[in-house]
This record gives C-alpha cells, sequence and structure tokens, in this order.
C-alpha cells in the first residue's frame, strides 16, 4: 500500500456526501488527499483535505490537479432522475474521459469509479442481482444513460499500467445526507407522497460507511494489482421491505405513516403523461412524477455484493440496524 509519502489520492466529488465521506475515510488509513468538485470548500471537509473548486470537463483544470498524484476516486457526478442529455453527458461522460486521460497521462496507478446500480436497469424487479446483469438499453431519464457509458469507458481503460475498476452502491444514506430521506420528508410534509404498487417490494440501502469502505477495499485492491476492469455491486446484503422501513424513519421522526396507495400501472401513466408535460412546456425543476421512479419505488431492486466480498475484501461495519440508531439520533 502506498504511504502518505509516496503521493495523493485524488478525490472528485469532495464537496459532496460520498466524496466527503471518502475522504475522510482516507485521511483515517494515513492517505494524503487531495478533494475537487465543482462547489467552493464546505464547511464539513475534513480540513486535512486539500481541495480544489473546478470544472472537470476542463481539462486545462484537471491537467493541474495531478501533482503526486498515485491515484483517483472519481465520485462526481449529476445525478437525478430527469433534466437534459446534454448536461448529464458534459457532467457524467465528458468529464470522466478527460480524467482518464488525464490520469494515464500522468502516470496514475489506479482509478476507482463511482457508478451506480441503474446501469442495469431494465423496468423490471431485480432480485439478488450480481454483475452478470447486462447494462440497460432502454433507460427512461439521462443518469444512467450517461453512467452507463462511463462505466463502460473506465472499464475499458484499464491496463496493466493504470487499473480501472466501478463501483454500484444503491441508495446511499445516514447522517448528513442531503437526498434520499429529506425528499422523503420533503414531499410526506407537502401531502405528495402515496405507497407505489403493492407495498411489499424489497430494496438495498447502502449506509455511507460502508460504502466509503467500499471505496478503501477497492483501492487497496487496485494498488495490490487486484479486482481491475470490471464492475462490483455494493451494498449491505441486507435488504429491506421498502415502505416499511420508510414508514418506521417517519414514525420514529414524529410523521404519520404512510397508508394510502396508488396501483404501478397508474404511477407509471401519470409519469409518462407529466414527462410529456415537462417536456412540451419546458418546465424547471423535476416533475411529480416519472416512469424511472414509479418503477424504482414499486419493484424489487436489490442486488449481491459477493464479488465485492470476495475480489476486493469488501466488509460492511454498518448493519441496518446500527445505521438507523445512528441516522435517527444524528437527526
Amino acid at each position: 500500500m502506498l504511504t502518505t509519502m509516496e503521493g495523493k489520492i485524488l478525490v472528485t466529488g469532495a464537496s459532496g456526501f460520498v466524496g466527503g465521506a471518502v475522504c475522510k475515510a482516507l485521511l483515517a488509513e494515513g492517505y494524503s488527499v487531495r478533494g475537487t468538485g465543482r462547489r467552493p470548500r464546505p464547511d464539513s471537509l475534513e480540513d486535512a483535505v486539500e481541495y480544489v473548486a473546478g470544472d472537470l470537463s476542463d481539462s486545462s483544470f484537471v491537467g493541474g490537479l495531478f501533482d503526486r498524484v498515485v491515484a483517483v476516486v472519481h465520485v462526481a457526478a449529476k445525478a437525478g432522475v430527469w433534466g437534459d442529455l446534454p448536461l448529464y453527458y458534459q457532467a457524467n461522460v465528458i468529464a470522466t474521459r478527460v480524467l482518464l486521460e488525464e490520469s494515464q497521462r500522468a502516470g496514475v496507478q489506479a482509478f476507482v469509479f463511482t457508478s451506480t446500480p441503474s446501469v442495469v436497469f431494465n423496468g423490471k424487479p431485480i432480485r439478488n442481482g450480481n454483475e452478470e446483469l447486462p447494462y440497460g438499453s432502454k433507460f427512461p431519464c439521462a443518469y444512467p444513460t450517461t453512467k452507463a457509458e462511463a462505466e463502460q469507458m473506465v472499464l475499458a481503460a484499464n491496463s496493466p499500467a493504470m487499473r480501472t475498476l466501478a463501483l454500484r452502491p444503491h441508495l446511499i444514506w445516514g447522517p448528513g445526507d442531503p437526498h434520499l430521506f429529506p425528499r422523503v420528508f420533503e414531499r410526506v410534509d407537502a401531502g405528495k407522497l402515496k405507497i407505489v404498487g403493492d407495498g411489499e417490494n424489497r430494496v438495498d440501502l447502502t449506509y455511507i460507511d460502508n460504502v466509503a469502505e467500499g471505496h478503501l477495499a477497492a483501492l487497496r485492491s487496485l494498488l495490490q494489482g487486484e479486482g481491475g476492469g470490471r464492475a462490483y455491486f455494493l451494498t449491505q446484503d441486507e435488504p429491506v421491505p421498502l415502505w416499511p422501513f420508510i414508514n418506521r424513519v417517519l414514525k420514529a421522526t414524529g410523521r404519520k405513516p404512510l397508508q394510502k396507495r396508488v396501483p404501478l400501472p397508474v404511477a407509471y401513466g401519470a409519469g409518462a403523461v407529466c414527462e410529456g408535460i415537462w417536456k412540451t412546456l419546458r418546465l424547471g425543476g423535476e416533475p411529480p412524477m416519472t416512469r424511472f421512479v414509479a418503477k424504482e419505488l414499486a419493484t424489487d431492486h436489490w442486488f449481491s455484493s459477493k464479488a465485492a466480498r470476495e475480489v476486493l475484501g469488501y466488509r460492511p461495519t454498518v448493519s441496518m440496524e446500527e445505521g438507523l440508531e445512528r441516522y435517527l439520533r444524528d437527526l
């Protein structure tokens, strides 16, 4: 393993939830970390992280990040269920291409890419899915479309000179989560969330500390010359019934559990209508429902982390129960 004297680890998306957690975990391992992101340095970022803000699709900016960098953890991405393809393409595909090219030019040894299970989305339930699942072919939004292209680009760049891999963490949550449960709370408080489908579907949620540990395991493996050229699902292997879990959190935060339901075909149809309206009228923000969200809320989608455990040595350290206790205590 490299020591802090031998070089730096460059972490993109360091100003975000996952990137910040990865930086913290790397520092705890003794690595020297340089972080970058679109936003100014956030107060939550560890003081020991050297931080530079900029645009990863700008090759001149990116080229200036690599002094003494020996490995890259590319967390940065534009995520979402709605938006114009060109914006996602620039943030997720072009930026990844530039980062790969500059990494190769700088002699970087290892490149870890944060992907998403959405790259295998096919509109059908996925139960104990593994890495043999094919990439989706008809994605309903720009995020999985561009992440799938970027992931394939990263894996194709794997070589003895620079080993690469992709991680697919699913529904990341925990203290400081700015997306998952805050959005649930917002919609519940506005009276705009109902149970979609029969309410029995199971999903993976991955606690933030386990996601950070997965990135560390991936980096260790690549630097030891192992695990390159493939993708790995990153979960806790503890899928939960989605709606009962959400209701448990709602009740613990003093909110009424959800009871009203809407059938999946109705929600899916409403999503198609909303998408049409938003496209035609070029409305801002996200539609209240999309086809992608309807499917995600109503179907099973959980995956196996067996490959990550066996090849990378990934070991999740926080169970769902402990994670929930920590999250509620933080709230």
